[in-house]
């Protein structure tokens, strides 16, 4: 009887070490990013931030693109055409959107690029023409093997346009958002937690679906930058101003369904 008890006992603490382990193993990992300020100041303000999966992000200040780890540490800073806008980061590469000529100028006189830069040292390695994004190109997101490019919007318009390029940035569709009227239109833009995120000028924040239909506008601000991180997690942009010198800074938040998004505690 004495034997039967030990090795009962045996097996269930055994067993209770496996569910242990495989609880630990479920467990969601914890991501490397968080509330951060890049280091340094900046004559021009934040235009959008991306991240590279492993630690590092990437922040265009209009006139200076700049590479931290998830500290804020400034590890590469080099001088840029102004305006570089929102980024994204794309199996070793950052993609910008820059914009040479007029934004939001109703006759289309801007000058739409794609610059292309390799993510380890910031070398300019490509430039794409983009003269589809007439009102000048803000932002730049990709998903599902297709980059999408959105930009200004003068007024009187009550609808946003989103333009589709597939992995060589050659044009493939403009969408139409079904949005209302923005202020300067969108000027960042990400995926995540199935939806597309548009920030906006005037604290307003669009989501659509998978396929661009409209689904809800929220009263929040994120023109300067919203990441994703995972589904659950986003990195939302701020920038502030000292002496006449920008601040660049960036805060966790979750997706939510009623609020658009919730910034997590500090």
């Amino acid at each position: 009887m004495k034997l039967q008890c030990v090795s009962l006992l045996l097996v269930g603490m055994l067993v209770a070490g496996l569910s242990s382990s495989a609880r630990a193993e479920s467990k969601p990992e914890q991501t490397s990013y968080h509330n951060t300020r890049c280091e340094g100041v900046y004559p021009h303000h934040l235009q959008g931030v991306c991240v590279d999966g492993r630690g590092n992000i990437f922040w265009s200040f209009t006139t200076q693109l700049v590479k931290t780890n998830a500290a804020g540490k400034v590890l590469i800073k080099i001088p840029v055409g102004n305006h570089h806008g929102d980024l994204c980061h794309v199996a070793g590469k950052v993609y910008v959107a820059v914009n040479f000529g007029d934004f939001n100028n109703a006759k289309g006189k801007a000058d739409s690029w794609v610059y292309v830069y390799d993510a380890e040292k910031l070398l300019l390695i490509g430039k794409h023409k983009t003269p589809e994004v007439i009102y000048g190109a803000g932002g730049i997101a990709h998903h599902g093997g297709k980059f999408l490019v959105v930009g200004g919007l003068p007024k009187g318009f009550k609808e946003n346009y989103l333009y589709e390029y597939d992995q060589n940035l050659k044009f493939v569709k403009k969408h139409v958002l079904k949005s209302g009227y923005t202020l300067l239109g969108i000027q960042t833009a990400t995926f995540a937690d199935q939806q597309w995120w548009f920030g906006c000028y005037g604290s307003e924040l669009l989501k659509a679906d998978a396929n661009f239909q409209f689904q809800a506008k929220f009263p929040l601000d994120c023109a300067l930058g919203v990441e994703r991180i995972s589904d659950q997690l986003l990195l939302i942009a701020r920038d502030t101003v000292k002496d006449k010198q920008h601040i660049g800074e960036v805060l966790l938040a979750k997706p939510s369904e009623k609020q658009g998004f919730i910034l997590e505690k500090k």
